[in-house]
């Protein structure tokens, strides 16, 4: 039989591993460290210049005589909808609003891409698509040189991080704003996380990137927050989403093989 004392041995270096994990476990994640506050300015907006893309729903077969009349009203597609989008790779993969889809059955979808200043027009394939993250992917068959890296998936963004976003109504007009919440690194979650921003957003922005001040791609703009008392309408933030970054990459890596 074991003597208390080395009963005592055998339970803590038996044991001893297992407690240690559990209580990794059950430990908070560690606080967010004090926000990057720096303003995002010309070189950030340039980024997003050069990544102009917009997502138009429509019966029309083809838009370029739109495009090429410089979106006329006159040329303009009578059924037209749609929004925004941000290019996430260099090979035609595009992230936009689910619900800037709501109409696409049925109908022609068309990415407009501004490819560092030159604008290119193309029919797009929707890849794929999540009604509960607001999250949606596009393909088009064109080189895209000029597009979003992520933030770091491993590193906190805390509230306060200076933020813009390149939404095709607003993006190009707004001024810098900030999170209103952090997003945790990456390992924490495993799903998509809805965050806030203190910019105002219109129709036409939603799924246009918000991007920080270095120009990488923090998520995609999904809606806009007001309180209405009394009949007057008072913003109070915008809403966004932020995938994780790697399921996003499998879907992608699967559709290069089933498409390739």
């Amino acid at each position: 039989m074991l003597s208390c004392a080395r009963m005592h041995g055998f339970l803590l270096n038996r044991c001893a591993p297992l407690i240690g994990l559990a209580l990794a476990a059950c430990s908070p994640i560690a606080p967010p460290p004090q926000a990057e506050t720096v303003i995002p300015g010309a070189t950030a907006r340039q980024i997003v210049r050069e990544r102009l893309s917009a997502v138009v729903v429509t019966g029309n077969r083809e838009i370029g005589s739109w495009v090429r009349g410089k979106f006329s009203m006159k040329n303009a597609p009578q059924d037209a909808d749609g929004g925004s989008a941000a290019p996430i790779t260099p090979d035609g993969y595009f992230l936009t609003a689910d619900h800037v889809l709501a109409h696409a059955p049925g109908k022609n979808v068309f990415i407009i891409y501004g490819r560092g200043g030159s604008i290119i027009t193309r029919k797009a394939r929707i890849v794929w698509r999540s009604a509960s993250d607001d999250l949606a992917i596009l393909h088009i068959t064109e080189k895209t040189p000029y597009f979003y890296h992520w933030t770091p998936p491993q590193k906190w963004l805390s509230p306060g991080h200076g933020v813009i976003h390149g939404g095709m109504a607003t993006g190009f007009s707004s001024s810098p704003g900030k999170l209103r919440t952090g997003l945790a690194p990456e390992g924490t979650f495993t799903g998509n996380r809805p965050f806030k921003i203190d910019i105002p957003l219109k129709p036409g922005d939603s799924g246009g990137p918000i991007v920080d001040a270095y120009g990488n791609l923090v998520g995609i703009n999904s809606a806009v927050e007001f309180l209405i008392p009394l009949e007057t309408a008072i913003f109070i933030d915008s809403e966004g989403n932020r995938p994780n970054t790697g399921k996003i990459a499998s879907i992608i890596a699967r559709d290069r093989r089933n498409n390739p």
